[in-house]
């Protein structure tokens, strides 16, 4: 098994996809909204990617936040609210904006699981500040540490209750990136001391079962190399410092903020110690470049994913989302119709 996860370009998998996959054994695959229609055609894709695989717990992850980050979506399926909407939630009634998210990710887990999906890549804990991204602010959970680790947690226990695994990013901290790595490098110029506020929540939530890295230069760790392509952030802040020793992927090495070949960025990776290249595409000759300077994943990183899948091993969703989705937005509305002094905050008065 080479250590990558792969995208697909279709609704279906091709014949030299078909082929290439069989012989290159990726550890797992990403679907995007090119890879969406139905539920009978991404049950059948997923199915088809298990077959593909001879493993029945093959990874098959997907981006899954709510608002714009949704590769499924109405009319076929309902949609979700971003991290923002608990977030304000927690300024009035912290409880039941914990109970609103865990409910959320249930149901988003529920509808995944449904047609074969069980990793999504959430939730963020990108604690944010004044100057962020707005390709972070308008998913994040907030700018108070424990906030977001609270809500994270609920996050990541209402999708393994849902039989989805969950993926906490991006590791060390996005949040004090001023530029979008989807098309810039950021660098941080923060210190080691106020670094240690993006650290606290992946610090709180290091039982994670996978995690995924940010393409962000951290001065104060390593001037020269991103997080991704960083041996001292993977080793030294991540692996130690924060204490993960959940699965470490890359965010899509496609994306602008790193430079170099596919196969230079894929073999940098995993050089630098993550377990998981990510490569999101679905383009055939990038994906031969990769895997032609990938080695088998290692025995380390082998037993991390088999560790973090294992979590929703056996699990049997029992949930009904439509009464998920219902509790969740009955204590949404407490956002807009704030209780008053003395009333229960779970609107039970």
């Amino acid at each position: 098994m080479k250590p990558v996860i792969f995208g697909l370009s279709g609704l279906a998998l091709t014949p030299a996809e078909r082929a290439f996959f069989t012989r290159a054994d990726p550890a797992g695959y990403i679907l995007f909204k090119r890879n969406i229609e139905t539920r009978a055609q991404v049950r059948a894709l997923t199915d088809s990617l298990r077959d593909l695989s001879g493993r029945d717990d093959v990874p098959i992850l997907i981006d899954q936040e709510g608002g714009r980050v949704a590769r499924m979506g109405p009319p076929e399926w309902p949609s979700f609210p971003a991290g923002p909407a608990f977030g304000a939630l927690y300024d009035i009634a912290p409880i039941s904006a914990i109970e609103a998210a865990n409910a959320n990710a249930e149901a988003i887990a529920l509808m995944l699981a449904e047609v074969g999906i069980n990793v999504d890549c959430m939730p963020l804990l990108d604690v944010m500040q004044p100057d962020t991204t707005e390709a972070i602010t308008i998913r994040a959970l907030g700018s108070e540490p424990m906030r977001v680790a609270a809500l994270g947690r609920a996050i990541l226990q209402g999708l393994q209750r849902g039989g989805v695994v969950g993926v906490v990013k991006h590791m060390p901290g996005h949040g004090r990136a001023k530029l979008d790595t989807h098309y810039h490098l950021p660098t941080v110029t923060a210190s080691d001391a106020e670094l240690a506020v993006d650290l606290e929540p992946f610090a709180r939530l290091n039982d994670a079962p996978m995690g995924m890295t940010s393409h962000i230069v951290f001065e104060a760790w390593d001037a020269e190399r991103p997080a991704t392509l960083s041996p001292v952030v993977v080793e030294q802040i991540i692996r130690q410092r924060i204490g993960f020793d959940g699965l470490l992927m890359t965010d899509d090495i496609d994306m602008k903020a790193l430079s170099g070949t596919a196969g230079d960025k894929a073999a940098g990776a995993i050089a630098a110690g993550c377990d998981l290249v990510l490569d999101c595409w679905g383009r055939m000759d990038e994906m031969e470049a990769i895997i032609d300077r990938l080695d088998p994943m290692s025995a380390v990183s082998r037993a991390r994913l088999d560790r973090a899948m294992a979590t929703v091993a056996g699990v049997r969703p029992a949930g009904d989302m439509a009464a998920l989705i219902a509790k969740r937005d009955a204590l949404l509305a407490l956002t807009y119709n704030p209780p008053r002094p003395g009333e229960d905050l779970l609107g039970f008065g």
